[in-house]
């Protein structure tokens, strides 16, 4: 009997990583084309997973499963749209105090204008970036990045209608899954990591997001900078993008803490900022995470971009979720594909070997530092005998 590998056509390497390539662009440019459906979709997707255990923690208190389903629904449902229509009326009250700031985006515009002016810079790139200084401007690209009312409304009813029916197909997953492993087997452990990771890496970026936003916003109401509600939730919605999504949430404070207190609001905001992203994403996010989000920095940076570009705001903000889902397809259900893990984060097989290489390095270190020690200390007690000899010799005579 032949084996099943031998039979399979071998192509150049390089004609299976551009045919990969090809076919991973026409895939992206397919979802970018339907992103319209397909980001509620996705978001639904994680929503639904995190939920998961709590409507099955209510089944098992003996809440009949229907009713279960139906609670964590609309919890889960009336929580995303009361966050969503909260950014609308703040955006709402940011809009209308925006025009009180006109004279100060001017003086800001000629004080930018005459230092590029300094600078050299042509007249007609100047006034370019001047007439961007304005708040009408900035109203309708904030607009047009957030979306018509109608639709976030329609957005949300995907999202409900979705809901619904994924939660209704959950019950069935066990038993799917049940059937699956005979066969299957490494795809069902994959997806059920997926998903435990998934959940956890969610729950404790939205809590620690959570935690990061109130303190921003009640920083930022200290130090009375305008709109510090819309900034704090800024704060908790970008605290999903991993890398740069800090940088994004702290412009808006600066430019408005500028405004009303000058540069010791900017330095103020910048310091919050920093000590409070430092230690909740730094510090506090690793530690409870854990290996849950087995990506590397550049893997997680790149994800970002991509899905940003492909599915919009939505993709930026789930760019982890998404990525793991790939990487859950594609390499941990495929035992072909085992040897990419480590390609695209650290695994704990990785982090061992590097432990133990640290571990070498270090004993290799102490061990020249020893050795190095013995033959000073060698060359040390050879020139005290020499000495001693010499100076008994000397007596003698």
């Amino acid at each position: 009997m032949t084996d099943s590998s031998e039979s399979r056509p071998h192509y150049p390497r390089g004609v299976t990583i551009l045919v990969g390539l090809a076919a991973a662009v026409v895939v992206g440019i397919g979802i970018s084309g339907l992103r319209g459906i397909l980001a509620p979709v996705l978001l639904t997707l994680i929503l639904t997973i995190c939920a998961s255990p709590v409507r099955t923690a209510l089944e098992k208190v003996g809440v009949p499963r229907g009713l279960a389903t139906g609670a964590v629904i609309l919890v889960v449902f009336g929580l995303l749209a009361a966050f969503t229509y909260t950014i609308l009326i703040a955006f709402a009250q940011f809009a209308a105090m925006l025009p009180g700031y006109a004279d100060q985006f001017q003086q800001v515009g000629q004080t930018i204008a005459a230092g590029l002016t300094s600078l050299g810079i042509d007249q007609a790139q100047i006034q370019a970036i001047v007439a961007g200084i304005d708040p009408g401007r900035v109203v309708a690209a904030v607009s047009a990045a957030i979306g018509s009312v109608a639709g976030i409304t329609g957005a949300l009813v995907i999202v409900l209608t979705m809901m619904i029916l994924m939660a209704a197909d959950a019950v069935y997953a066990h038993t799917i899954l049940g059937q699956l492993r005979e066969r299957r087997p490494q795809l069902v452990t994959a997806i059920t990591s997926y998903t435990s990771n998934v959940r956890r890496y969610m729950v404790v970026t939205t809590v620690l997001g959570i935690a990061q936003g109130a303190l921003n916003t009640i920083a930022l109401l200290i130090l009375q900078v305008p709109a510090a509600l819309l900034w704090g939730l800024l704060a908790f919605l970008l605290s999903f993008v991993p890398n740069i999504g800090y940088f994004f949430a702290i412009i808006p404070p600066i430019i408005f803490g500028f405004l009303i207190g000058g540069w010791p609001t900017v330095i103020a905001i910048v310091i919050v900022y920093g000590v409070i992203n430092a230690v909740v994403q730094s510090i506090i996010q690793p530690r409870v995470v854990g290996q849950a989000v087995s990506l590397s920095q550049t893997v997680t940076f790149f994800s970002v971009l991509l899905w940003a570009v492909i599915i919009g705001p939505i993709g930026a903000i789930l760019a982890v979720p998404l990525t793991l889902l790939g990487k859950m397809l594609l390499v941990d259900a495929n035992p072909d594909a085992e040897w990419l893990r480590p390609v695209l984060g650290p695994t704990n097989e990785t982090r061992g070997i590097l432990k133990s290489e640290y571990a070498a390095e270090k004993a290799g270190r102490r061990s020249v530092r020893a050795e190095k020690k013995n033959e000073k200390n060698g060359a040390k007690s050879a020139a005290k005998t020499g000495s001693t000899a010499k100076t008994g010799s000397t007596r003698q005579t």
